[in-house]
């Protein structure tokens, strides 16, 4: 692979990495409300738990507690993409012999 390649390689990853922020940005700023039998859920589109709330009561220690589990299986979700997919290695040519 010549030099060339490897800068087209990472112009395109710096392009996926600015459309990648934008979408977050984006669903950052829109929220999901979810009312059942008197439980009230909203949550960003980015999946942050804004208000959890049970007849009314509401507990923001739950909240971020909750956030912090989605945090954690978010983290392990992009540990096994990184796995599967071989990290960055393929994208860059690396582990290709």
């Amino acid at each position: 692979m010549g030099i060339g390649d490897a800068l087209g390689k990472l112009g395109d990853l710096n392009k996926l990495r600015q459309q990648a922020m934008t979408m977050q940005k984006n669903l950052a700023g829109q929220q999901i409300i979810v009312e059942e039998s008197g439980v009230k859920v909203v949550i960003s589109g980015d999946q942050k738990i804004i208000e959890l709330s049970v007849q009314g009561i509401g507990n923001p220690v739950l909240n971020d507690v909750l956030n912090k589990a989605i945090r954690k299986s978010q983290e392990l979700a992009a540990k096994e993409l990184m796995n599967v997919s071989g990290g960055m290695g393929g994208l860059m040519g690396g582990g290709q012999n």
